[in-house]
Parts: structure tokens; C-alpha cells; sequence
């Protein structure tokens, strides 16, 4: 799985920089401690014995004198000196805090070794002088020294490549401590995000409760029931709802035909006056009405619940919506409403897989939405355009249009139940929500914003298969 691969690259790969960085800060702080402690020009004991060497001065009467601030320097150390002549052998000068121990007699072999050694237990360095040496003592805890100094020069020269293998060695070795420890945690991590995943995407999980993380694995099992139980009595609801409205449209379908026959008779009656005719055709309006929100609030049920087929073909968008504003035009509809075609004449065909009918019932409804709520007429324009593999009908209107805030609304909110404060006037709000039910089917999208002239303006985008354009 992606993502269980994922996480252990991750914690790989923090496990590797958390190695890197222990390094770095290692070496760093050890070069930190050293450089504290390493002795500085001032400090180091082969410059203080050189200094001392050169300091130590003959005088006139065949004694020796150390100048007075390398006195000053060595006293405040509790270093102590001695001078060895080149011909004698023997201290011919000491400072006046030399140990009793230290012999006043010395040999080659003795001189030799006190050189890069001790004497009697102190770390003792010498300074050159033209008449001897000055061999200088410190304390018995200030340094240590390397008596038999001695390294091979082929493990000089390799060592760069030495410790790179060493390091190597601790990375894979940590690495290798790293997976066998967190195994069985990895592989118990797996299962779980195979158990979200398939929970995410409403499927029933069962994760093994057992390892380090069985707590949790318990806790997506029982999730994964409630959502079980839940989504099966949402699914009983939606489908009481459905088979209700079914039944009621069934229902209510025989006695409305019988309400508006018996209507549209008295309504062309010579028998009856004309105010009662009237009352007969506002009759008839209204059933038409109620019939009309009866078909839509099927469709969109059965729409809502893919109970309505889609049969797809391929299909021309343009022949289609040409249709449409063609019917609208040649039933004479109100006056007050003027429908122009405003698509481009050289897109001949925007082939696109749709359902004819469904189609054809999404732009009505458009149209028929510009003109219900536009009381004073307006200008309805309908155009279909191809633009970045897509086919786009717009129907735009300038009539009242609505504010930023009921835009924003129908855009977002999944049912438009829109209520005037004129009863005559009120809407069921089931015309936007069957069009964007049906564009969603075909896989496209509907947007709703203000339109070119300030009115209202739709526009669906479906996706296209074929563009042809006239040369």
C-alpha cells in the first residue's frame, strides 16, 4: 500500500537524519570540550619549556638567572626548572621549588627519557639553551604523555576511509536495531490504514485486534459497525422517501386529471358567467401547476436516488439547445420575453454523451426559471460554447437577477426551496436543483452567477468529445 510504504520511508528517513545529526552533534561537541581543554601558545608545555630555555641567561660571575617574567609565569603555574649542562651531566641551576626527589645527576638514557617521558612521576618538557637544557616539571595530574608514540603512516593515511566505514557500520547496525524493533509495529500499522481507507470509502472493516495497536484497531472495528448500521438505516429512510413520493404522485395524478377536465369544461362553458369563467381557468392554471410540481419533484427523487436511467449517447449540445429556444419561440410565448440564440454560427457540432431528454429538460427549465421570476419581462440570451475540452451552455437573462448572498446560496446549498411573500408568486425550487441533478449526471458541473446585463445567469459545463467548427 502507498501509504504504508509512506510512513516507513518516513520513519526510515527520520531515523537516518536522527543518525546524521547524533554525528554532526557529537563532533561538535567533543571538538567543543577538546578546544576547551587543548593548551593554547600561552599554555602548551613544549612552548613554556622553549620560552624557559631561552630565558635562562649565564651571568658575568658563571651562574644562571631566569629572566624574571618567565620566573613569574612558571611560579604561578607551580612549575619547577632545573638546568642541565651539556658537559657535566648535572643541575647546575634550579628553580626553588624542585621536589627533594629529583636527582641532581643524569645520564644519556636518563636525559632521553625524561625527555618525552617523566621524571620520578612528573610530566616533564625540555627547552634548549646553548649551554644545556632546561627541563621544566608540572604538576603530577596536568598532562599525560604518549611514552612510546609510534603510529603505522598506511593507518594515518587511511583513516578518513576508516571512519567512514566505521560510521557506515553504526548507521546499517541502527537501521538493522530499528526495523527489528519497530516490525511488528509497522506491520501492524499496515492493516489499520487498509481498514481507514476502506472506511473512508463506506465499506465494512474488521481489523485483527491484536500487537501493540489492538486498542485502536477495536476502536475502527466499532466505528466501522455504527457507520454499517447508520448508512443501512439511511438507506431504509431514502428508500421510504422515494417509494412516498412515487406513490403520492401516483396518487394524486387520477383525481388532478378528473380536477382540471371538469375545470377546462366550465372554463369554455357559454353557460356560465365570465368572472365564474374565470375562477374555472385560474382552476386549471394552478392543477397545471400542481401537476408540473408532481413530474419535477419526481424526477428529482428518482434523480436523487439513480432511479432515473440515464440513456447516453453521443449527441450534438448545439442541435439540442437550438431545439429548445426553436419550441420556445414558435409557442409565442409572452411578449414581455425575448429569447435570442447568441451562439457562435461557425461551432457547428459540440459532441458530447448525454441524454437527449434530460437535456433538453435542464435548458427548459432555465428558461422557464428567467421567466417566472421576471414578472416585467427580460431578455433571455442562449449560447453554447466549446472552451478547453468542454461544452458550455449559458443562459443568461437581464431581468432583476439576486444578491451575492442568494447567489452564494444556490451555488452551495443542495435544495433551493425559495419562498416569495407573494402566495401566487412562491416557487418550489425544484427547476435549478433538477438541472444541476442532471448536468452532475453527465458528469459536468452548473454555476450560477450574475449575468453579462446584472440578471441571472446559469451556466452548465459538460464535458466534450468532439469540436467542429466551420473553415
Amino acid at each position: 500500500m502507498k501509504s504504508a510504504a509512506k510512513l516507513i520511508r518516513r520513519f526510515v528517513s527520520i531515523l537516518l537524519l536522527s543518525a546524521v545529526l547524533l554525528v554532526i552533534i557529537n563532533v561538535a561537541v567533543y571538538a567543543v570540550l577538546v578546544s576547551e581543554k587543548a593548551p593554547t601558545e600561552t599554555t602548551s608545555p613544549y612552548d613554556i619549556a622553549e620560552k624557559a630555555g631561552e630565558a635562562l641567561q649565564v651571568l658575568p660571575d658563571g651562574t644562571y638567572c631566569l629572566s624574571e617574567e618567565v620566573s613569574s609565569e612558571l611560579e604561578e603555574k607551580n612549575i619547577w626548572a632545573i638546568f642541565i649542562g651539556n658537559d657535566t651531566l648535572q643541575t647546575e641551576w634550579k628553580s626553588h621549588n624542585v621536589p627533594e626527589m629529583i636527582p641532581n645527576h643524569y645520564s644519556l638514557s636518563d636525559i632521553a627519557a625524561l625527555s618525552v617521558g617523566y621524571l620520578k612521576g612528573y610530566p616533564t618538557y625540555v627547552g634548549n639553551n646553548e649551554n644545556g637544557i632546561v627541563v621544566l616539571g608540572f604538576s603530577k595530574d596536568s598532562f599525560w604523555k604518549h611514552m612510546r608514540a609510534s603510529w603505522d603512516y598506511s593507518l594515518i593515511r587511511d583513516l578518513p576511509y576508516i571512519f567512514l566505514k566505521i560510521l557506515l557500520i553504526n548507521l546499517v547496525l541502527i537501521l538493522a536495531i530499528y526495523m527489528l524493533v519497530n516490525g511488528k509495529l509497522l506491520k501492524s500499522v499496515q492493516p489499520m490504514i487498509k481498514g481507514i481507507q476502506n472506511l473512508s470509502a463506506g465499506e465494512p472493516v474488521h481489523i485483527p485486534e491484536t500487537g501493540v495497536l489492538s486498542e485502536i484497531c477495536t476502536n475502527i472495528n466499532r466505528a466501522s459497525d455504527i457507520l454499517q448500521k447508520q448508512q443501512e438505516q439511511l438507506r431504509k429512510k431514502e428508500r421510504a422517501r422515494a417509494n412516498w413520493i412515487a406513490g403520492v404522485s401516483h396518487d394524486i395524478r387520477t383525481p388532478l386529471s378528473v380536477v382540471m377536465g371538469y375545470a377546462g369544461q366550465l372554463e369554455n362553458s357559454h353557460h356560465l358567467s365570465e368572472d365564474e369563467r374565470k375562477k374555472a381557468a385560474a382552476i386549471v392554471k394552478q392543477s397545471a401547476r400542481i401537476k408540473n410540481l408532481i413530474n419535477d419533484l419526481n424526477l428529482a427523487s428518482k434523480l436523487e436516488y439513480h432511479m432515473q436511467p440515464l440513456m447516453k449517447k453521443r449527441e450534438n449540445a448545439v442541435a439540442i439547445v437550438r431545439q429548445v429556444v426553436v419550441d420556445f419561440m414558435n409557442m409565442a410565448v409572452d411578449d414581455r420575453f425575448l429569447i435570442e440564440w447568441k451562439t457562435d454560427a461557425a461551432l457547428q457540432v459540440c459532441e458530447i454523451e448525454a441524454d437527449r431528454e434530460l437535456l433538453k429538460r435542464a435548458v427548459v427549465n432555465l428558461l422557464q426559471n428567467s421567466m417566472v421570476h421576471n414578472e416585467n419581462g427580460c431578455q433571455i440570451d442562449v449560447s453554447v460554447e466549446a472552451k478547453d475540452g468542454s461544452c458550455m451552455i449559458c443562459v443568461d437573462d437581464n431581468g432583476e437577477g439576486v444578491s451575492d448572498e442568494q447567489i452564494e446560496k444556490l451555488n452551495h446549498v443542495p435544495h433551493y426551496m425559495v419562498c416569495d411573500t407573494n402566495v401566487d408568486g412562491q416557487q418550489h425550487g425544484l427547476g435549478l436543483l433538477i438541472v444541476r441533478q442532471i448536468i452532475e449526471g453527465h458528469g459536468g458541473a452548473m454555476t450560477i452567477s450574475r449575468g453579462t446585463y446584472g440578471g441571472f445567469q446559469v451556466t452548465l459545463t459538460i464535458p466534450c468529445e468532439k469540436i467542429t467548427h466551420l473553415s
